[in-house]
């Protein structure tokens, strides 16, 4: 059986998905700065997959698998190099 979101929802810390199994994933908004420093219109711009969650407004894409293995934002920001 594959696990897909049905529903997303946030609070002022946390992203709640619920899944197709009936559960109910509480994430921290801490895990996914982009996440974190969106506003609350752009955190509601989402598009479920069988796979996960996407976000093209904030270029991210969260995976229900990673979700359930308690993943975070595996990204790096780019760092800008000094000029010389």
């Amino acid at each position: 059986m594959s696990i897909s979101a049905k529903s997303v929802s946030f609070d002022d810390n946390s992203m709640w998905v619920e899944l197709s199994d009936g559960r109910t994933l509480g994430v921290p908004l801490t895990w996914f700065p982009r996440l974190q420093r969106a506003k609350s219109e752009e955190l509601y711009q989402y598009e479920l997959s069988p796979y996960g969650i996407h976000w093209n407004v904030l270029n991210e894409d969260i995976s229900i698998a990673g979700l359930l293995a308690g993943y975070g934002d595996t990204t790096r920001e780019a760092r800008v190099a000094a000029a010389l």
